[in-house]
């Protein structure tokens, strides 16, 4: 009995964590998507990303992500308007 209570706590204790590491895994997964979306374009994500804010295209990562594996089309023109 005593072990259940104590796995019971330590299991809600590695959702909890696991729920925050999802969230860091998701956006390393985007980060990834949209280089690998820009290379041929011949820039990087870092500049990619400064020359968004500059241009005040505010889209999140999800998104530009989304829109990289989903509509390269889309994404082109985005990275075109930035360029």
């Amino acid at each position: 009995m005593v072990c259940s209570k104590k796995c019971s706590r330590k299991g809600l204790a590695y959702a909890y964590s696991g729920r925050k590491q999802k969230k860091r895994i998701y956006r390393g997964i985007w980060i990834t998507r949209i280089n690998a979306a820009v290379r041929p374009h011949g820039l990087s994500y870092s500049v990619f990303i400064n020359k968004l804010l500059n241009a005040n295209i505010l889209l999140n990562r999800k998104v530009l992500a989304d829109l990289a594996l989903h509509n390269p089309a889309t994404f082109a023109e985005i990275v075109n308007k930035v360029k």
